[in-house]
């Protein structure tokens, strides 16, 4: 159970808060003390919740010593002693601590791993299946760069995905996606085995990352193609080198000037996501084994495509609805990761 002076302390707060955001809180301050005041409301919510019941258990215990309320409080008291363990469960999963990055749009990067030309027709597949989910949310998605092969898979592509909740959802899709199935340009019908990596990036804004002119080298180089697609006379294509980690990112756009911000872009969320790492890793060295950690060596899922089934290892979880999946219904899917994570940080919280 939740201490009562620690809920109480948590009211306050919110109340604070709320005053002053009412009377007129500095322009300097009302950002950060709106976004406080947000995270906090469903807490508080919950927590109002918490209390009512509470208060409602200990008035019908109480009538149990009128002879004329003895029966509706025994009727009363087995529904609210049941309903209380369900509201202390929503209240220990609001209070858990919130990843701030929860809220941002979110720098998708999928690449083709193993598996030549059938891995890059993986990548693309899977391209699909994000932009279907997100059209499916209500959420933007915009690919910022490309490459394509001479088949129509993808080499690399780089995309923003914006909307509600984007970050908090799609950050559990970062790792190894393996795909068993036939491909078109196999013969004899055999089974191939492939992967894509995935990698979702919280966006960083210019204030989270300062980057020194000094640790980047910038290099134009002529943009290139398949098969003559996006192939520029110019040297239009950007490609920076953060010099103190060696990150190197490229765009290949039509514009010299959008691709140097894109690439910038990009440089950014790889940058924010590696500090993100570091400081993870100082909280908990056994960060690789929470769901959702975000290691893209490790695979976290198999589409197997012969049997219509797609498994996702790190929670043990095999759905017989590969085709739903692949059209963008990846809902369930997340939601029992969310589930699976927050199972495990309310079991650390609580050790």
């Amino acid at each position: 159970m939740v201490p009562l002076d620690t809920l109480d302390q948590i009211t306050r707060r919110f109340e604070f808060l709320e005053a002053r955001l009412n009377t007129g809180a500095p322009p300097a301050e009302i950002v950060a003390l709106s976004r406080e005041y947000s995270d906090l409301r469903p807490v508080v919510t919950q927590i109002a919740a918490y209390r009512r019941a509470l208060s409602d258990l200990a008035d019908a215990e109480a009538m149990q010593a009128d002879p004329e309320m003895r029966a509706l409080a025994e009727d009363e008291l087995p529904v609210l002693r049941a309903r209380l363990p369900e509201l202390e469960q929503s209240l220990r999963l609001a209070l858990l601590p919130k990843d701030a990055a929860d809220a941002r749009p979110a720098i998708l990067e999928i690449r083709p791993g193993t598996g030549g030309d059938e891995a890059a027709l993986f990548a693309a597949d899977l391209l699909r299946m994000y932009q279907k989910h997100a059209e499916q949310q209500g959420w933007r998605f915009e690919i910022l760069s490309q490459q394509l092969s001479d088949l129509g898979g993808i080499r690399e592509v780089t995309a923003h995905v914006q909307g509600t909740g984007v970050f908090a959802r799609l950050k559990y899709e970062s790792g190894v996606h393996r795909v068993q199935r036939v491909p078109e340009t196999e013969t004899q019908g055999r089974i191939h085995t492939s992967a894509a990596t995935v990698a979702v990036l919280p966006e960083a804004e210019e204030v989270d990352i300062d980057i020194p002119a000094a640790d980047i080298r910038i290099d134009t180089m002529r943009a290139s193609g398949a098969g003559g697609q996006h192939v520029n006379t110019t040297d239009s294509a950007v490609r920076i080198t953060h010099l103190p980690t060696g990150i190197i990112v490229t765009s290949a756009e039509k514009s010299q000037h959008q691709n140097r911000a894109i690439a910038m872009q990009v440089l950014r969320a790889r940058l924010f996501d590696l500090e993100r790492a570091r400081i993870n890793d100082a909280r908990a060295a056994d960060r690789k084994s929470q769901v959702g950690s975000g290691d893209r060596s490790e695979r976290i899922r198999t589409y197997n495509f012969p049997q219509g089934r797609m498994t996702d290892h790190r929670i043990n979880l095999t759905l017989y609805s590969l085709t739903q999946i692949m059209q963008g219904d990846l809902g369930g899917i997340i939601d029992a990761l969310v589930a699976s994570d927050q199972a495990t940080r309310l079991a650390e919280m609580e050790a």
